[in-house]
């Protein structure tokens, strides 16, 4: 049974930092890459970060470039989001997601196989 579990979310000021962790559990050793997703209220859902396993390559979308980091813990089964400058925008419900399989495109949302049950960010102006 694969699980996934983010934690570290919370209230922050505009400017601030946060760091999402995503702890993972079950059959971890068989993901291909893993993402995070951020859901705003009344909005779709979008691609914020993921990062492949076997390169450590690493990726993400253009609103967060530059202000976001996502790694991974191999020994631990953890991957984090480290957010910083964080807007009110960022505001949102942050989703992690594990992919199954190889080659598959990493910001969509489709091509993920399991998912967290989300963390709750909110930032202050």
């Amino acid at each position: 049974q694969v699980q996934l579990v983010e934690s570290g979310g919370g209230l922050v000021q505009a400017g601030g930092s946060l760091r999402l962790s995503c702890a993972t559990s079950g059959r971890s050793f068989s993901f291909y890459a893993m993402g995070w997703f951020r859901r705003a209220p009344g909005k779709e859902r979008e691609f914020v970060a993921a990062i492949r396993w076997s390169r450590v390559q690493t990726y993400y979308a253009d609103s967060v470039k530059g202000r976001f980091t996502i790694s991974r813990d191999e020994a631990k089964n953890t991957v984090y989001l480290k957010m910083n400058s964080l807007k009110p925008e960022d505001t949102a419900v942050y989703y992690c997601a594990a992919q199954s399989g190889p080659g598959r495109i990493l910001s969509g949302s489709t091509t993920y196989t399991y998912w967290g049950q989300g963390t709750q960010v909110t930032v202050s102006s």
